[in-house]
């Protein structure tokens, strides 16, 4: 399984979003069941993506997290490419279709 750096304010979390070409942002709370059940499965499929910088961020520790990027549930997976986003899927993820856009998006950045 891949690992994640594991944000801890908003600036290392924008810091993140402009320092990498692309970045994944996997927001979660601590007593959430589904996001307990898909981190590991978003961390197997990680490892296909070297390339893009991996972070986790947990809602309930950044409170603002939530104005920040107009959350409303949890769990939330954020793909940003240059700053912006280009991703976002939340509550019940289709592994497989996040995989998908993963693919062809992390393809034209490599180029």
């Amino acid at each position: 399984m891949r690992t994640y750096t594991e944000l801890k304010t908003i600036n290392e979390v924008d810091r993140m979003i402009q320092e990498h070409a692309l970045s994944f942002l996997y927001i979660s709370k601590t007593n959430c069941s589904v996001c307990h059940a898909l981190l590991p499965k978003i961390q197997q499929m990680m490892i296909r993506f070297p390339e893009i910088e991996f972070g986790h961020v947990n809602a309930d520790e950044i409170e603002a997290i939530a104005g920040h990027f107009s959350i409303f549930t949890v769990p939330v997976l954020l793909l940003f490419g240059d700053g912006k986003e280009l991703v976002r899927e939340a509550r019940f993820v289709h592994v497989d279709e996040l995989e998908d856009k993963l693919e062809k998006i992390y393809s034209l950045f490599l180029k």
